[in-house]
């Protein structure tokens, strides 16, 4: 944004996944930002020491498969992958110290790796300002739109 915008000819600038501030975002040397966009998965396992389970989580984002492309834990912070697991479409198993103070129920927030993985999955956003939600917005898929 900030290079296009020092283009005299340049009237109009789209910020598009940069509102979002995805996680592949942070290799950019030339932006910082502040991630803007975070999901929510419940914890509904706890198998053992060090290990926690959430429902669901499998939503690489587009591009070529790896690690990369995969939304990570970022909330309570310490979380990690299963190296044998990763990211499941049904489960999700997590490992850290941190896990052994989840209870069932409890939230474990995740950064996506780009923008799209959000809109084509959730049927809405909840917009967020302190603790409480200011507005509730459909994302395309929730205004009944797929694309591809």
């Amino acid at each position: 944004v900030q290079h296009t915008a020092a283009e005299d000819a340049v009237t109009e600038i789209a910020a598009g996944s940069g509102l979002y501030v995805p996680r592949l975002f942070d290799n950019y040397t030339s932006f910082t930002g502040r991630p803007a966009a975070l999901f929510a998965l419940p914890v509904v396992r706890r198998p053992g020491v060090g290990v926690v389970t959430v429902l669901g989580g499998g939503y690489p984002a587009s591009g070529a498969p790896g690690a990369d492309r995969l939304p990570v834990p970022y909330l309570p912070e310490g979380l990690r992958y299963d190296p044998q697991e990763g990211a499941g479409e049904v489960q999700t198993p997590l490992l850290g110290p941190v896990a052994d103070d989840l209870l069932i129920g409890d939230k474990v927030w995740f950064r996506h790796a780009k923008a799209g993985e959000l809109c084509e999955r959730f049927d809405t956003l909840h917009l967020v300002e302190g603790d409480g939600i200011t507005a509730t917005v459909p994302t395309y898929r929730g205004e009944g739109q797929t694309f591809l």
